[in-house]
């Protein structure tokens, strides 16, 4: 996988794609090369089911750490400070409320360590689009599948 163009990381999400990517190199290769030695052993590997599954994990791992190493090529580190003219950028830390509902806090990411259940949000994302640049006090919509929603900004750190 060829990285087009910067891939924006907080120092956290740096760090948890170099010990996967460590853990890959070192861990996970050996054993996958034990179960193909294994599986080698036990003669025919026409039919070998273990073989043939430890080949497509050893393919899928090979194919991981390639695109680990292209992310932090390409990485670029998201300076995770406080806003100085309170507007909302990447590694902001916002708060919204949708009418009605309870206050969510996102931080705002890049891509390749957005993960919604955990508040981290992409920029690209229809939300962290519509946040970019704003400040609190502000209302952004958003199209979302289940229609377009409605967000005040309470806050941005």
């Amino acid at each position: 996988m060829a990285a087009v163009g910067p891939i924006y990381l907080t120092p956290e999400g740096k760090r948890q794609l170099e010990e996967e990517l460590e853990y890959l190199r070192t861990v996970k290769r050996r054993e996958i090369a034990e179960r193909l030695r294994f599986a080698i052993q036990q003669g025919d590997l026409s039919e070998n089911a273990d073989y043939h599954a430890a080949k497509e994990e050893q393919a899928f791992i090979e194919g991981r750490i390639r695109m680990l190493e292209a992310l932090l090529n390409n990485a670029v580190l998201i300076e995770v400070q406080p806003s100085t003219d309170g507007r909302v950028r990447l590694g902001s830390r916002v708060t919204i409320a949708e009418d009605g509902g309870a206050p969510e806090t996102y931080i705002l990411v890049g891509p390749a360590e957005a993960d919604p259940t955990q508040g981290r949000i992409s920029y690209e994302s229809p939300l962290g689009q519509a946040l970019l640049g704003r400040a609190p006090g502000e209302v952004v919509t958003v199209q979302a599948p289940a229609g377009v929603l409605t967000f005040r900004i309470l806050s941005v750190e």
